[in-house]
């Protein structure tokens, strides 16, 4: 019969030697998972949390291995620049063109022509500006004018910072242009609204924390699809207003190319935002107030969202650099509106 030449402490010591390289390699490939980090603006948390989730179960259901989505939010402008200043984003999901477009202008991490690469420019869904008022609406507040109004306290991010911010300041902007306003007299709109504001918060859910938790505040300017969230965490406190006329805020997404390939992350990364444009990426939206680019999802959950006058950055303001370099650059419009009320 065989027999070992291997007493058996000798022989103990030799099989731990060989497991430990595959220790090893079972370690190594267990850190090399594939992850995928989706850098956001500050209100699309709830979102991303379901869509990351059915995301996940159809990568594996098509053969794919073992992905994390991880995420990052806060005030757009603010996870922007992160992502110019090292910030690792596979993905970048924004609610406006202008906080993607300086990825490629000021970190040449993305090509200029980033909106072409997917449909709708890139936007797979929208949502509107509202106006949230307390329960019975005692400010009898029921368009933008009315935010301007002596007496009437008004709940804005900063538009410095917050993609939100900007869109309620363009909205009423915009809409006083829409009705017929010169620009003198939307600029002077828009500064006796911003006189109402008592406090800027960074992003809009600090905003929405200002004007639901710490009960400040007559009205509240934030996306539509932010209202039913409002609505959940805090009770039935509220309504919801829809102006005459509104902007259409249209939420772009891009892979970060840079990042993607150098961690070879390019192929998930593509097909995550690809799901965005299925019909069950659409249904995830609706079902999260987001207006989706799909007519069949929209027709199927219509009665969440009515119909109402929107007009566009573009059309208004001739696109989302004018408007930034126009507004919101050091020095522009906005600053000297806010530079106006502290004197």
């Amino acid at each position: 019969m065989p027999c070992s030449l291997l007493s058996e402490p000798r022989r103990s010591l030799l099989f731990a030697a060989l497991a430990t390289p595959l220790v090893l390699a079972s370690t190594a490939v267990h850190a090399a998972a594939l992850t995928l980090l989706n850098v956001s603006y500050d209100v699309s948390r709830e979102f991303y949390k379901d869509f990351n989730a059915a995301f996940v179960a159809q990568w594996k259901k098509g053969g794919g291995e073992d992905i994390t989505i991880n995420q990052s939010h806060g005030g757009s402008s603010r996870q922007a620049r992160s992502v110019i200043e090292g910030l690792d984003a596979d993905v970048i999901t924004m609610n406006q063109a202008n906080d993607i477009d300086i990825l490629a202008e000021r970190g040449k991490l993305i090509p200029a022509d980033w909106a072409k690469r997917l449909p709708f420019h890139s936007a797979p869904t929208t949502s509107v500006s509202v106006i949230l008022v307390r329960k019975g609406n005692p400010k009898k507040i029921a368009d933008w004018s009315d935010l301007g109004r002596p007496g009437v306290s008004v709940i804005i991010p900063n538009p410095k910072t917050s993609g939100n911010g900007r869109y309620t300041y363009l909205a009423a902007w915009g809409a006083g242009i829409k009705s017929g306003l010169s620009p003198e007299a939307a600029k002077a709109l828009v500064a006796r609204i911003f006189a109402n504001v008592p406090v800027l918060d960074g992003g809009g859910r600090g905003a929405t924390t200002t004007f639901a938790q710490r009960n400040l505040g007559d009205a509240l300017v934030t996306f539509e699809s932010e209202a039913p969230l409002i609505e959940k965490e805090f009770g039935g406190g509220f309504e919801l207003v829809y102006p005459s006329r509104t902007i259409l805020a249209e939420n772009p997404v891009s892979v970060v190319d840079k990042v993607v390939d150098r961690r070879g992350t390019r192929k998930a990364a593509e097909a995550y935002l690809q799901y965005l444009y299925t019909e069950a990426g659409q249904d995830i939206a609706a079902r999260h107030h987001l207006r989706p680019r799909s007519e069949k999802v929209l027709a199927k959950y219509a009665k969440d969202f009515p119909k109402v006058a929107t007009f566009t950055v573009d059309e208004v303001f001739g696109g989302w650099s004018q408007a930034q370099k126009d507004h919101f650059n050091d020095g522009a419009l906005y600053d000297q509106i806010i530079g106006a009320k502290n004197r």
